[in-house]
């Protein structure tokens, strides 16, 4: 492990030096989780992912162009059917690609 004495600048900022950065692979805005133990002070790399959000004719394209059984397919046209939809509007329609 790496080790690095540093000084806290104004308004609390740290610098990690460079090459503890590189060995974490962190760059210019990624996140630092803050963390206050017992034994000291934490820091980790916080990994964030994008969410992607699905509108309500997404999400029933998606139910019915993925069953298996007869059983699935009427699951999902139920489901449809409770999320205020027409199952009958959605067919033959593939679920659409994200870029």
């Amino acid at each position: 492990m790496e080790s690095a004495t540093i000084k806290i600048g104004k308004r609390g900022t740290l610098v990690i030096p460079s090459q503890i950065r590189q060995s974490y692979g962190l760059e210019d805005g990624d996140l630092i989780s803050v963390e206050g133990r017992q034994e000291g002070i934490l820091l980790r790399p916080v990994v964030t992912l994008p969410v992607e959000k699905y509108s309500l004719e997404d999400k029933a394209r998606f139910l019915l162009a993925n069953t298996v059984t007869e059983d699935d397919h009427a699951w999902a046209i139920a489901e449809v059917r409770r999320m205020g939809l027409d199952p009958e509007a959605f067919a033959d329609q593939p679920f659409p690609t994200r870029p």
